[in-house]
């Protein structure tokens, strides 16, 4: 994982790609913190990539408010495999 996370507004959407090669996505205010969390760091994270680490992030996507965030992890989540790794291979 890179220490420079691209997201220039209060919320992000975010993609994991984890040890057992499944991919997790979320929303956060601080990216950063969040996969340092993920990866066991300070005790939280989420239960899923508990069993999974480590992760690394692959995708993050401004947001313009939480809601928005939301919505668009939703979409994300829904999307197949296939079309989650095209778009974490076309980000920056």
């Amino acid at each position: 994982m890179t220490t420079e996370v691209p997201c220039s507004s209060a919320w992000c959407v975010y993609m994991l790609h984890c040890a057992d090669g499944s991919l997790y996505t979320g929303i956060t205010t601080d990216v950063a913190r969040r996969v340092a969390e993920h990866n066991g760091d300070g005790g939280l994270g989420a239960r899923y990539t508990r069993s999974r680490r480590p992760v690394a992030l692959v995708y993050v996507e401004s947001a313009d408010s939480r809601a928005q965030a939301s919505r668009r992890e939703a979409a994300i989540k829904r999307l197949d495999r296939a079309r989650k790794l095209a778009l974490s291979a076309a980000s920056p």
